[in-house]
């Protein structure tokens, strides 16, 4: 998978998830740090890569709705330092099949993803990642 991390997340995370098969490259790596979230979308969507990001903004539906981007995948977790959200983004690639989020918003949490498709409308479909 093609993926683009967001600022928010460490630029350590790039080589962990090149070893697992996904072509990475970072906002940062491309002159983009600091820009707003509609650029980085539009970026993200031009270059045809799923955004990891720990931004809330980009987990809003209405802006970015499924079906009208690669795939914005918004992890949350509240007080964590870049080490643990580190392996929280590493842990979740390990056992999700992104292919299958493709074109996605989908939420992360601490025991949950939240996966809104396209096709959803005003469903969400809710996995358990314990």
């Amino acid at each position: 998978m093609k993926v683009k991390l967001d600022e928010g997340l460490s630029y350590r995370l790039k080589p962990t998830l090149q070893e697992l098969g996904h072509d990475v490259d970072t906002v940062v790596d491309e002159g983009l740090k600091s820009e707003d979230d509609t650029v980085l979308a539009d970026v993200a969507r031009q270059n045809n890569r799923m955004l990891f990001t720990l931004d809330r903004g980009l987990g809003d539906v209405r802006q970015y709705a499924p079906g009208e981007h690669p795939g914005i995948v918004v992890f949350r977790l509240s007080f964590a330092g870049p080490g643990t959200v580190s392996r929280f983004v590493e842990e979740f690639v390990r056992n999700q099949n992104l292919d299958e989020m493709a074109g996605c918003l989908v939420i992360v949490e601490p025991g949950k993803v939240r996966i809104r498709r396209q096709e959803d409308d005003s469903e969400n479909k809710t996995a358990s990642s314990d």
